[in-house]
C-alpha cells in the first residue's frame, strides 16, 4: 500500500495529498459546486505552485468534490454584491489585479513543466472549465458537462477561456461555445476534443488517478521536454521547433534515465527511473 502525503492548504476548501508521485488536488466546495471563493481561490494558486516546485511530485490531478468539478467564480459575489474594497478600485486597478490572478491560476497551471491531469465529475462552468483546459489533459464523468456560461452573466471571459477554448476546438466551435453558453454533455465533449476520455462516474477517480499514476512513474526530464516540445508547436514554426526538439533529445540522450531506459529494454524489464 503507497504511503499518502497530507499537505496542508490552509483551508478546508482545498485539499492536496501526495501519493505515489501524483499530487491530488481537490477542490472542496461541493455543496456550491465547488465555485471558486476568496478562500480557495488563493489556496489553489498557492498549491499549483507548491505542487509543480515539488522534486517528490510528478503529476498535478486536479479534480473537485463531490458531483462537480468547477462552477466557476461566484455569481452572488458580482456586481453591487461584491467586496465594498474592490468596488472602490479603479478601472485600471481592477484590470491588473484580475490580469495578477489569471497569471497566478490558469498562467501557473499551463507553465507547470510536469503533466497536469483535470478529473471531471460533474459540471466544468466558467473558470472552471478554463481551469480544467489549462491541464494537458482531462478525463470527464459520463454525467459530467460543460459550459462556458460567461454569456449567461454578460461578461465575455477570463483566465486564458478563449485562447484554451480555441487551441483545443478550433474556431468555429470556440465561438459557438461563446455565444450560446450551451450544456456540452461529456460524450460531446469526448467527440469535439475537448475531453480526452469519458469513464463511468463511478471509476472516474480510480481512472484518472491510474493514468496519473503511470505518468508519474515516467522519466522526468523526458516528460518535461516533452511538453516544452507540445507548447512551442503551438508558438514557433516547423524548423525553430524541431530544431530545440534536437537540442532536448541530445541531451537526455546523457542522462541515467536515458541509460536505464535502454538497459532495461535489453534485459526485458520495467525501467525504474530516478529523474536524472
Amino acid at each position: 500500500m503507497s504511503n499518502e502525503i497530507k499537505i496542508e492548504t490552509g483551508t478546508d476548501e482545498l485539499l492536496c495529498v501526495i501519493r505515489d508521485r501524483v499530487a491530488v488536488i481537490t477542490l472542496n466546495r461541493p455543496d456550491a459546486r465547488n465555485s471558486l471563493s476568496d478562500t480557495l481561490t488563493p489556496a489553489l494558486r498557492t498549491m499549483i505552485r507548491t505542487c509543480g516546485e515539488n522534486p517528490e511530485v510528478g503529476v498535478l490531478l486536479v479534480t473537485g468534490a463531490g458531483k462537480a468539478f468547477c462552477a466557476g467564480g461566484n455569481v452572488k459575489g458580482m456586481g453591487a454584491n461584491r467586496d465594498p474594497k474592490k468596488l472602490e478600485m479603479s478601472y485600471e486597478d481592477k484590470v491588473a489585479d484580475l490580469q495578477e490572478r489569471q497569471r497566478l491560476l490558469t498562467g501557473a497551471l499551463a507553465s507547470v513543466r510536469k503533466p497536469t491531469i483535470a478529473a471531471l465529475p460533474g459540471p466544468a462552468v466558467g473558470a472552471g472549465l478554463a481551469i480544467a483546459m489549462a491541464c494537458d489533459i482531462r478525463i470527464a464523468a459520463q454525467s459530467a458537462f460543460i459550459s462556458t456560461g460567461y454569456l449567461r452573466v454578460a461578461l465575455s471571459g477570463d483566465y486564458g477561456m478563449a485562447w484554451l477554448l480555441t487551441r483545443l476546438v478550433g474556431t468555429s466551435r470556440a465561438r459557438e461555445l461563446m455565444f450560446t453558453s450551451e450544456k456540452v454533455d461529456a460524450a460531446r465533449c469526448e467527440q469535439i476534443g475537448l475531453v480526452n476520455r469519458v469513464v463511468p462516474d463511478e471509476v472516474l477517480q480510480d481512472e484518472a488517478f491510474a493514468l496519473a499514476k503511470s505518468i508519474a512513474e515516467g522519466p522526468t526530464l523526458a516528460l518535461r521536454y516533452m511538453k516544452d516540445n507540445l507548447d512551442e508547436a503551438l508558438q514557433f514554426d516547423f524548423a525553430t521547433a524541431r530544431d530545440h526538439e534536437a537540442e532536448r533529445l541530445i541531451r537526455l540522450t546523457t542522462t541515467a534515465d536515458h541509460k536505464e531506459a535502454v538497459q532495461a529494454f535489453v534485459e526485458k524489464r520495467k525501467p525504474v527511473f530516478r529523474g536524472n
